[in-house]
């Protein structure tokens, strides 16, 4: 007989299915701008997601916008979560820098900035940073959960019990926000980390969706669970309900992705 401490183990060929994120994106200028400050980000190689609207009421919003997507472009991130979200955090603390200077030199001190949420996903485990009023959703189970908090004045009111969410919505300061990118000296983002699941959809967009479409609106529009056709509709929504500022979404979907169980690596082809 083989000696118990010998005999051989069997070999554990179980692997964790890998998760394929299909994203589709879109913006429009909206219903009465000319201009469309909004800018938008998708890498669907490194996982990172990433809505940015301009500002405005303040100078060159588009200019600060799209200062962020061209520098979350330029990143090549790693697979450990704690070292990307290091070096997104340190490109946009440098976005918000270059943003101050061309403020000084330019335009005599004058404000520039932009609202940012930026998603990233690594394995099983989400994490969204943000500035401002634009937001990071998640669609599981039927139900729509905002994962952002917005850095605005009336979501403050609504923390300390001034106004409730009905007066928040036709508040006269319901577009002034407390943090952006390229306003302060030094930017100051809130992060959060989260599971995701296979089937998972997340909704990144700007206040020109979220400031005319009711949270159930958005939620059946989710419930098609299609990004191609969720990011369209939402865009078409906010445009028939007059949409007076830029409209921007990112709609991102966990499909399930293929292992090679000849050496157990994880593909990231979908399959169909």
């Amino acid at each position: 007989m083989l000696d118990t401490q010998t005999r051989p183990q069997p070999v554990d060929t179980t692997y964790r299915r890998p998760i394929h994120w299909r994203c589709q994106h879109a913006t429009h200028a909206g219903a009465v701008r000319k201009l469309n400050e909004d800018a938008v980000f998708a890498c669907a190689d490194q996982n990172h997601w990433a809505v940015a609207d301009g500002m405005g009421g303040h100078e060159v919003g588009d200019l600060a916008s799209r200062e962020i997507v061209q520098g979350l472009a330029q990143l090549h991130l790693p697979e450990a979560l704690a070292e990307s979200v290091e070096r997104v955090e340190d490109c946009l603390q440098g976005v918000n820098q270059g943003l101050q200077n061309y403020a000084r030199m330019e335009l005599d001190g004058a404000t520039i900035g932009s609202t940012l949420v930026h998603l990233m996903i690594r394995g099983r485990i989400g994490v969204v940073l943000w500035a401002g009023d634009s937001r990071l959703y998640r669609f599981r189970n039927g139900a729509l959960t905002q994962l952002s908090r917005d850095h605005s004045q009336v979501e403050d009111m609504v923390a300390m019990g001034l106004i409730n969410r009905e007066q928040a919505r036709v508040h006269q300061c319901s577009n002034v926000i407390t943090r952006a990118v390229g306003v302060e000296e030094h930017l100051q983002l809130d992060m959060r980390l989260f599971d995701v699941r296979l089937g998972d959809l997340f909704l990144l967009c700007s206040d020109g969706l979220h400031g005319v479409i009711e949270t159930e609106t958005i939620a059946r529009i989710m419930a098609d669970r299609d990004p191609d056709l969720c990011a369209q509709a939402l865009i078409d929504v906010a445009l028939r309900a007059g949409a007076p500022d830029n409209v921007s979404v990112v709609v991102i979907k966990g499909e399930p992705g293929r292992v090679d169980s000849s050496n157990g690596r994880q593909c990231a082809q979908w399959e169909r």
